[in-house]
């Protein structure tokens, strides 16, 4: 059985669907197993849509290996570069929580005091009403 995809004609036999993301791709099988790394890069890269990832898939075969190499490179830097900028910005995003934590806290003691000594003068004035009014009593 034959199929065309990206305008190319497929023996269906050497050849696998491979879904990611709610999309297939069909990805020969020797593609697969010579270039698992690199078609694992293809499918996850944010940088490529969809026709652009089954392109890369129809023309590997017909690539040098140079041209392969180069092209892991460059998706594999891609990759390493995204996985530094995120624990850069995880690490950043963390000391900003952690910096209003703190403030946090100091605000809520703050206002806490203020409450208590709120209470403590009001409980103040009632004890020295009620002294007065013992006083007064005898």
């Amino acid at each position: 059985m034959r199929h065309i995809y990206s305008n190319l004609l497929y023996d269906k036999k050497n050849m696998a669907e491979v879904t990611h993301n709610g999309k297939q791709f069909i990805i020969s099988d020797e593609t697969q197993a010579q270039y698992k790394e690199l078609v694992t890069l293809i499918l996850d890269t944010d940088s490529m849509d969809d026709n652009e990832r089954q392109y890369w898939f129809d023309i590997m075969p017909s690539m040098t290996d140079e041209q392969v190499d180069r092209l892991f490179n460059i998706l594999d830097t891609e990759k390493n570069k995204l996985e530094e900028l995120e624990t850069k910005y995880q690490q950043e995003i963390k000391q900003l929580n952690e910096k209003h934590l703190i403030e946090w806290q100091d605000f809520q003691t703050k206002d806490n005091k203020k409450k208590i000594a709120a209470e403590e003068a009001l409980d103040s004035d009632t004890d020295a009403d009620d002294v007065l009014k013992m006083l007064n009593d005898m």
